[in-house]
């Protein structure tokens, strides 16, 4: 996963900075939920080895759950959002100061988690948390330039696309793993319930955004063989998501992200000339080990305590 979390950056980056004609994002964002729904539909009729089976389950939890549907549409329209966001960065950051500020995904992701499913966070998570925000906040202190991009960039405005994206991925991935946890349904039901609803909402997003550019210019503009490797990646890494939320603690998918910071930045040294500041190194860092620190096992205190008590008690025999 780490590679394709460092690939899909380093080709969306290219993408959008290279001297070929732009495509339209929200077109892009609606494909990959298409995708995500073909590959959902595919797994759940492999999951359940019957067309029967599965002619009822799509019957009953999609066409006859109007309300299931509804309440999939909200990580529906914030994951849309969190898309789009992804692109607009992006277009005005380097793929490794993107990579190393997304992080700020984990303290958004562990604050929704305290807040809306009652979790607690031991003191070193706490720690480091407060850690990543300011490694963050070294590498946007002066962030490093690539000498090869020539487009126009504006950081600040990419700064702010990474700030929309990283509270709606925090809100979104709890919202998600909240209602998977609550019930017994399938989670291929689930992602289809919410990729159905993603569709409308992105199809939503191409009018109002690209609306009359599109019908102009068509769908699929600018699309070249490294736009559909984007939103291959991205739909890979979207049903990757879904499975870490359901199977695994929300929190754990951003563990890998030191590795993808790595890669992103030698594979933006080689592409796009990055030159590395010592804040962004500094910065960097500081984000990997609080990584690391947050990753780690928490202490079962309780067991420790009782252990302590048993032996007081033996010594006090």
């Amino acid at each position: 996963m780490t590679l394709v979390a460092a690939a899909y950056t380093i080709a969306l980056r290219y993408t959008r900075t290279s001297d070929k004609e732009l495509y339209f994002s929200t077109t892009a964002v609606c494909i990959t939920e298409v995708i995500k729904l073909l590959l959902s539909v595919g797994i759940l009729a492999k999951e359940t080895a019957s067309l029967g089976r599965f002619k009822a389950s799509l019957i009953e939890n999609v066409l006859g759950s109007p309300k299931e549907l509804m309440k999939l549409s909200v990580p529906s329209l914030v994951y849309a959002v969190q898309n789009n966001m992804a692109f607009l960065a992006l277009s005005n950051l380097d793929a490794a100061v993107y990579q190393v500020t997304y992080q700020l995904k984990i303290p958004c992701t562990a604050l929704c988690t305290v807040l809306m499913l009652n979790r607690t966070l031991s003191k070193l998570q706490w720690i480091s948390v407060f850690m990543l925000c300011g490694g963050v906040i070294l590498v946007q202190w002066k962030p490093a330039q690539a000498t090869k991009v020539v487009v126009e960039q504006n950081p600040l405005l990419g700064f702010g696309a990474i700030a929309i994206a990283v509270l709606c991925s925090g809100f979104a991935g709890v919202y998600f793993e909240k209602v998977l946890k609550s019930s017994d349904t399938s989670l291929w039901v689930r992602n289809i319930q919410m990729y159905l609803s993603g569709i409308v909402v992105t199809l939503a997003g191409v009018y109002l955004s690209d609306g009359a550019e599109v019908k102009e210019k068509g769908f699929f503009y600018g699309y070249t063989y490294y736009v559909w490797f984007v939103i291959f990646l991205a739909s890979v890494g979207g049903l990757y998501t879904s499975i870490v939320v359901k199977y695994t603690d929300n929190i754990m998918k951003g563990f890998s992200a030191a590795a993808a910071i790595v890669l992103s930045t030698i594979a933006s040294v080689m592409l796009f000339g990055l030159q590395i500041t010592l804040t962004f190194a500094l910065g960097a860092l500081l984000v990997c080990v609080s990584i690391y620190l947050y990753g780690l096992p928490r202490q079962d205190t309780t067991s420790i305590q009782q252990g302590e008590t048993t032996s007081k008690e033996r010594v006090g025999v």
